[in-house]
């Protein structure tokens, strides 16, 4: 009880001190405030309703590889929401090539690629140590 009561006022003081600095600094509060408003609505409005569609939707897969999926999904999901912006070329100006230069529709790709590599690797290796813990 004493160890969480310590981290909420580390928090606590953190969140003060973030505040402060909006607040006081060089930034613009609006604009923060702004922005912070949207990545709850993201969060809120889909972030979380797309983990709980994906949640439901994995019921029909088997139990000893449902966490793979779900974690795989998770995981996937969020580089996606992440990189989506860079994806569509939100910021892309035709005056300032150096903007957004990459092919992040192509690197998006190859991400989601090694991720889902990384899980097929994660589940046959989680099965294999299963069957060689297997006293039979």
């Amino acid at each position: 009880m004493k160890t969480r009561i310590t981290a909420y006022a580390i928090g606590a003081g953190f969140i003060l001190l973030g505040l402060w600095g909006v607040l006081t600094g060089t930034t613009n509060p609006r604009g923060w405030a702004v922005w912070f408003a949207g990545a709850v609505v993201v969060h809120d409005g889909i972030f979380v309703p797309f983990v709980l569609l994906l949640g439901a939707l994995t019921t029909r897969v088997p139990a000893s590889h449902r966490r793979f999926v779900q974690a795989t999904l998770l995981v996937g999901g969020a580089v996606t929401l992440v990189a989506l912006p860079m994806v569509l070329g939100f910021g892309r100006r035709a005056d300032n090539p150096s903007i957004l230069p990459l092919a992040y529709g192509r690197n998006l790709i190859i991400v989601l690629s090694a991720i889902a590599v990384v899980a097929v690797v994660w589940t046959v290796l989680a099965r294999h140590r299963k069957r060689s813990d297997d006293p039979r």
